[in-house]
């Protein structure tokens, strides 16, 4: 495909040129030399003519490509490179270097011929040539193998009419055979002559040259070895280390380093298969391991007259696996001595073999500064960017001078000449992922920003958005190079640009890349070959956010699949708008600025005084405190605890003030903690921790069940204590202990653990039954919870709650007790909780009050009633102006409502329609927050018609239970029980007949164990025995005889499993507290990242095309998204497209389709969590197979080996056992993660 597609007019433009231009002479300049007065070719031979006579008359074709190819014209017409029988190239190469090559080309004025695989069909350096054209069918050649096809190549430069070809570096850059052809066919070969390449271009045969000129080689084998035998009787004679490698090529690819003699085969029959794959020749030597050498390699040019000059030195030491990583030029850690002998061997060795064209001659140095020539490398190399830099001279350009038969001498390019200017680093930034070994990745480019500015240049060939990196060729992505005055300066330029480079879609070395630039060692210049292998702190990148993809991802998720947030009982509406705070207005009358520091509050008396000063103090308060519940319980009740953090923070500076002579916020524990992992995908420990910084002068308080902690079940000891130390640590103050069953034994150790932490010790009493006329069957009457107070007073205890879950404290039930209690203990805080379930809410609060309680919880109005906590501004409006004033204004109520009102219309989705009060809670007993998540779980159980039934069957599975306490986690156990005897349709009568015979739930089960403790009138028999039947039965506390839990076990699995180093403590407790819920929400993260910062509106409904919303993903970062289209079904991959502007960008995302089912067969996944999977480490193909089904394996034995991007791994077996399930075969690609085999446990044989 020409560059040009159009216009004769062009042809006239060019003579016009021509006939005015005649005996201009031209001069080029190339850095610090330059050449001229070359008289222009004739214009009847002009190469821009012939060009130009294959344009065609389209004018919209004219209309777009006049002003480049006017450009192009005019470069061709000054070129005093070009002639008529040179002037057009053939790059046998692809991706950044045949990038590279057409633009020097190019600027000299040559047309450009790219050839292409199939599997590189869409690549760039395709369409930035004149003409390109696919090497063989599709099918013919694999997609390496292709750019091995000599003749094939061959063939096209013919037929397209080049007079050159380029064969960049790799492939067949350093094949005599193909060279020689080239020749013999009349084409210019841009590198060294065919038996130069023969000679020197053999790593064997460059060391008989080099020990002919005297120079000192490394020992090694006098000639290639072909066996493994061979290798032995090398090994036997010199030692180990030894190093193999591949005679031909390089980049590190057949390369191992051997240290014993059991890895010599295996290492051996890598390195040939390696270098087969990759140079197609698998020919190896071997020489003695130099221990941590540097690698300095030389720059060199020559004509092939013998006229030879060197551009330097580069430094080459940092790699890893021997393939760069990073070099830099001029070395800064040799003297100028050991330079000079250096670059005087390398040019020595190159006239002695009359070298023409560019090559590299290469060093070792090792500790003593002895160096060792250990090859040239007869093309140009991925790292003469450096080298361009810090001579000013273009490289490929006096590559292809040299090939059209220009001297040295002619281009005044002399070594007095060339000169240094300053140091200049190269970085190769690959797609590879350092956290898993390097491993290549593959994928779509969906990012790609690039960095610019002074002294920093780029050389890329797959670097774009929609860039697809497949797993075939090399994992290059681009080069980045940057120049300074001084190493220092070089340094910190290629550091900030990698700062600014982003790429997503795709896994890249950059963050590690990074760490090393930054690293002392790098700093002083003083590396050596291993410096990355002996550096393992390297390794502890930083893992890059790629925060913009992943909400992508999230919202291309809900556009395609709605909203993933379990609970709603109804669509959310539409048109939600984020909340407004509103103004409160101060006791002065002014409006309170919300962004100045709040006045000091209940905590600030904790803090000084200690907790219990601040008991004393809060007994010794005039008028009744309140505690807010709107933060936790209130939106448990009515909204199934789904309220966010975000709604939370932004109300909270405002509630700091209004609110600064509250006893507490009630904000954390009970079921808010693995509600924000399970589903609203957020941490509640950085709820916490956010929610404290923006106030911080009203204690926190929080629910912990005892023993249970924030968990349904019990754990080890040292679980609860190390989590009431953390959540003590960020920030809670007031701890509500609580144990479902009210059972003491539960609640000490919750008890123990607070005061340990010290924190506020409110021990609470579970309510049930009623107090003021009991029935007489019951046993929880006054003395029953007299007695609890008692025992939990003798615990030496800051604060006595009283905890009415399911709103059954009536108000003549309330005055009792609390009376009671105030004669019995005058000097005992305490602090009263209820629900509003039957209307009484109020009335009862206001009764306890009187009686002598302290402090009372209520919600804010709109957040108040029926399920929920008794209303404040009644309460408030009750007592105010009377000894039991609270001391919080209507209007600041009021105003804090308007803010509360809209979460109510934002979050109404999961509003149940609890629409009134119900009395029937006296006869069922069911908790306020637990009426309306049953109510919600009987709907989705298909039992919302029958819900009445669910409430009587509540009642008859409490009875059945014992008569129990009902709080989570007894609660659960009896809700779920209810369910089991509705959708079993059982009567109560029924289920005791039948007991031994039903499968009942888990919960239930396990309550009748005693792994919830001990009920107050003890198990119910028969029906406990006939429950659990031969199950474990506990008598005793549940955790007592637990071992500690092992966190450091714990952590080592969790940084193996999620691949981070940053996890934290807190981490480790919600992962010990819920496992499951805790992967799950990783796993979220990990594919969607963090979406706290998206506003609610657009965590409940999904985008519409056209849409823009705005997001600030951190402070002064936002980042401006609107949803562009849909793409119709894929039904092969049951997938769909969805594209997205972000700040103005066009960004994909490939979303699965959830309502469909994928046609096309994927392989099945390896379970992270099944010890029996092997997955695959990378993306890659399977090159040999060294199992069967049915084979017995021990631990690291050799399963397969993968190839991926030109480099074998081999997998080997994680334990031992036996192979089933082999899924493999050679030449499949797999995927990284995809299931390879199981290995499972062999049978002993019975004797």
């Amino acid at each position: 495909m020409s560059r040009v597609n159009s216009t004769t007019s062009l042809q006239a433009l060019a003579q016009n040129a021509d006939s005015s231009k005649e005996n201009e002479q031209v001069r080029l300049d190339f850095g610090n030399f330059s050449y001229a007065d070359t008289p222009k070719v004739s214009r009847d031979s002009s190469p821009a003519v012939e060009r130009a006579s294959r344009f065609n008359n389209n004018e919209v074709e004219q209309r777009y490509h006049i002003p480049n190819e006017a450009g192009l014209e005019h470069l061709s017409e000054t070129s005093d490179l070009i002639t008529k029988g040179f002037n057009k190239v053939l790059i046998a190469n692809r991706g950044e270097i045949s990038m590279r090559i057409i633009r020097s080309a190019h600027e000299l004025g040559m047309s450009t011929v790219a050839v292409h695989s199939y599997d590189d069909r869409l690549s760039m350096h395709k369409y930035k040539a004149d003409e390109s054209y696919q090497i063989g069918v599709k099918g013919q050649f694999s997609p390496v193998g292709a750019y091995l096809a000599q003749d094939e190549i061959l063939a096209i430069a013919l037929k397209s009419g080049c007079h050159a070809i380029h064969p960049g570096y790799g492939f067949l850059a350093e094949n005599s055979e193909f060279a020689k052809k080239v020749e013999d066919a009349g084409i210019r070969w841009v590198g060294p002559r065919p038996e130069t390449i023969e000679r020197v271009g053999d790593k064997i045969k460059a060391r008989e040259v080099a020990i002919d000129c005297g120079i000192p080689v490394v020992p090694g084998t006098d000639g290639p070895i072909s066996t493994h035998e061979q290798a032995v009787e090398f090994v036997e004679e010199h030692g180990f280390p030894v190093i193999i490698k591949a005679a031909m090529g390089g980049g590190g690819r057949g390369m191992r380093v051997v240290h014993k003699m059991s890895e010599l085969q295996e290492s051996f029959e890598r390195a040939t298969s390696e270098a087969l794959a990759s140079f197609g020749d698998g020919t190896v030597f071997i020489e003695r391991y130099v221990e941590r050498p540097k690698h300095i390699e030389v720059q060199l040019l020559g004509d092939g007259t013998g006229d030879v000059v060197h551009l330097f030195e580069r430094d080459c030491s940092v790699q890893r696996r021997y393939q760069k990583v990073v070099e830099f030029g001029p070395a800064v850690s040799i003297d100028d001595e050991l330079r000079q002998k250096i670059l005087n061997d390398a040019v020595k060795l190159a006239k002695f073999v009359k070298y023409r064209n560019a090559g590299t001659a290469e060093f070792l140095v090792d500790k003593q500064g002895r160096h060792y020539f250990i090859e040239i490398n007869p093309r140009i190399q991925v790292e003469h960017t450096v080298t361009e830099e810090i001579t000013h001279i273009d490289l490929v350009a006096m590559q292809l001078y040299v090939a059209s038969g220009r001297t040295l001498k002619s281009l005044n390019l002399s070594q007095e000449n060339i000169k240094l200017y300053g140091y200049a680093i190269q970085c190769r930034v690959t797609t590879e992922d350092p956290l898993h070994g390097f491993q290549p990745d593959v994928g779509r480019i969906e990012v790609y920003r690039s960095p610019g500015g002074p002294g920093v240049r780029l050389d890329g060939g797959s670097g774009f958005v929609g860039s697809v990196i497949t797993p075939h060729y090399d994992s290059l992505l681009v080069k980045l190079t940057c120049s300074g005055s001084t190493f220092e300066k070089a340094r910190r330029r290629t550091l900030a640009s990698l700062v600014e480079f982003r790429i997503r879609g795709v896994k890249t070395n950059m963050s590690f890349v990074q760490r090393l630039l930054s690293h002392k060692v790098f700093i002083s210049g003083d590396c050596w070959t291993t410096f990355i292998d002996d550096t393992p702190e390297l390794l502890d990148t930083h893992v890059f956010r790629n925060r913009s993809t992943k909400l992508l991802a999230f919202l291309g998720d809900m556009v395609v699949n709605g909203s993933n947030v379990q609970g709603q009982v109804r669509p959310a509406l539409p048109g939600l708008e984020v909340p407004i705070v509103p103004q409160v207005i101060g006791n002065d009358g002014k409006v309170i600025d919300v962004t100045t520091k709040p006045p000091p509050g209940w905590r600030q008396v904790l803090l000084e005084k200690g907790p219990k000063a601040f008991a004393a103090a809060i007994r010794a308060h005039k008028g009744v405190l309140i505690t807010d519940t709107t933060w936790r319980d209130a939106h448990q009740s009515l909204m199934a605890t789904r309220l966010r953090t975000a709604e939370m923070k932004r109300i909270a500076a405002t509630t700091s003030h209004a609110f600064s002579n509250a006893f507490s916020l009630e904000m954390w524990g009970g079921a808010t903690f693995d509600v924000c992992m399970r589903f609203l995908h957020e941490d509640p420990w950085d709820r916490l921790d956010q929610l404290r910084k923006l106030v911080p002068n009203v204690p926190f308080q929080m629910l912990l069940r005892g023993a249970n902690a924030v968990g349904y079940t019990s754990y080890p000891d040292n679980v609860v204590y190390k989590f009431c130390k953390e959540a003590r640590d960020h920030g809670v103050d007031v701890f509500r202990i609580f144990d479902s069953l009210n059972y003491i034994e539960n609640m000490r150790l919750g008890i123990d653990a607070v005061r340990k932490a010290n924190g506020v010790v409110e021990a609470a009493i579970c309510y049930t039954g009623d107090v003021s006329n009991p029935r007489p069957d019951s046993i929880y009457t006054l003395e029953y919870y007299m007695n609890l107070v008692d025992e939990l007073v003798a615990l030496d205890i800051d604060i006595l709650g009283i905890k009415d879950m399911a709103g059954l404290l009536k108000p003549q039930a309330a005055k009792l007790l609390i009376s009671e209690i105030r004669k019995k203990h005058p000097d005992l805080p305490i602090h009263v909780h209820t629900h509003d379930t039957a209307g009484t809410g109020v009335t009862s609060m206001l009764e306890a009050a009187r009686a002598g309680a302290d402090i009372v919880d209520l919600a804010l109005d709109s957040m108040s009633g029926v399920t929920s906590q008794p209303c404040m501004g009644a309460f408030v409006a009750s007592v105010q102006g009377t000894e039991l004033d609270t001391g919080i204004s209507l209007d600041t109520i009021r105003s804090l409502n308007s803010y509360w009102e809209q979460v109510r219309i934002l979050y109404a989705s999961f509003d149940p329609g609890v629409k009134a009060s119900d009395t029937s809670v006296y006869y069922h007993e069911m908790p306020g927050g637990q009426y309306t998540n049953l109510m919600f779980q009987a709907q989705s159980l298909g039992l919302g018609m029958r819900w009445n039934e669910v409430k009587t069957a509540y009642a008859q599975a409490n009875m059945l239970c014992g008569d129990i306490v009902k709080v989570t986690p007894s609660s659960k156990v009896v809700g779920d029980f209810a369910q089991f005897i509705v959708s079993n349709s059982l009567k109560p009568e029924e289920v005791l007949e039948k007991a031994s015979t039903l499968s009942f739930p888990s919960s239930v089960v396990e309550f009748f164990q005693g792994y919830l403790g001990q009920p107050s009138a003890g198990f119910p028999e028969p029906l406990r025995s006939k429950i659990i039947k031969n199950l474990a039965r506990i008598d005793k506390r549940p955790g007592i005889d637990m071992l500690p839990f092992d966190f450091d076990k714990l952590r080592k699995e969790l940084e193996e499993k999620w691949q981070s180093s940053s996890i934290r403590e807190v981490d480790l407790l919600s992962a010990a507290l819920y496992p499951t819920v805790f992967d799950d929400f990783m796993a979220f993260k990990e594919k969607f990242g963090d979406i706290s910062y998206l506003e609610t509106p657009h965590f409940l409904n999904p985008l519409e095309i056209d849409q823009e919303l705005e997001v600030e993903i951190e402070k002064g970062k936002k980042l401006v998204i609107k949803l562009v289209t849909v793409s119709q079904l894929n039904e092969a991959l049951g997938r769909r497209d969805v594209y997205f502007e972000v700040n103005g960008e066009l960004r994909l995302t490939y979303v699965l389709d959830n309502t469909v089912k994928a046609t096309m067969k994927t392989r099945t996944k390896a379970n992270s969590k099944n010890a029996e999977d092997l997955g695959s480490p990378m993306t890659g193909e399977i090159v040999d197979l060294r199992v069967e089904d049915g084979d017995v394996v021990e631990v690291g034995q050799t399963i397969c080996i993968l190839s991926a991007m030109k480099m074998e791994t081999v997998v080997s077996a994680h334990k031992a056992g036996k192979i089933s399930d082999l899924s493999i075969a050679i030449g499949d690609r797999v995927e990284q993660g995809d299931l390879l085999i199981k290995i499972t446990p062999v049978e002993e044989k019975k004797e």
